[in-house]
């Protein structure tokens, strides 16, 4: 799978390390930075190009990391075309893929464990959009619903 991964100061180390659990695991990765640790950095100066490439379809999925997730998960749902959620736990990991067609996985690099990432990042990966009507129907009814 295609996959991006940005993060800030916030989520170095982790993406780092996710950068190479998902390369061994066979996924092309593009890293959108930051590319060194540098604590005066900014989130959308890394999650605003990965959530264009996931939306443009570049990109099948991304995973945006900062400090808490949230500020990455802000950013990225600014553009049209990405759904982007904090998740924290192994269910919301599957079922925002195949229920909400989510297509970028927000983290924080301050509150979620490596090996907790990694499993939410495998089962994101992992998950497929189960394109049935209702899910359908309520995603047409968000995109209607955008300003």
């Amino acid at each position: 799978m295609k996959i991006g991964i940005a993060t800030d100061h916030g989520g170095f180390a982790l993406k780092q390390e996710l950068v190479s659990r998902l390369r061994a695991a066979g996924h092309e990765v593009r890293d959108f930075g930051a590319n060194e640790l540098n604590s005066g950095d900014d989130y959308p100066d890394y999650v605003f190009p990965l959530a264009r490439a996931v939306a443009s379809g570049e990109l099948e999925r991304g995973i945006a990391i900062c400090g808490s997730g949230v500020g990455a998960s802000v950013c990225a749902n600014q553009v049209r075309g990405v759904r982007a959620c904090l998740i924290h736990d192994h269910f919301s990991a599957k079922q925002g893929v195949e229920d909400d067609h989510m297509n970028i996985l927000c983290m924080g690099g301050r509150t979620v464990g490596s090996e907790v990432a990694w499993d939410l990042v495998s089962t994101f990966v992992g998950a497929r959009f189960s394109g049935e009507e209702r899910h359908l129907r309520r995603l047409g009814k968000v995109e209607a619903g955008r300003d």
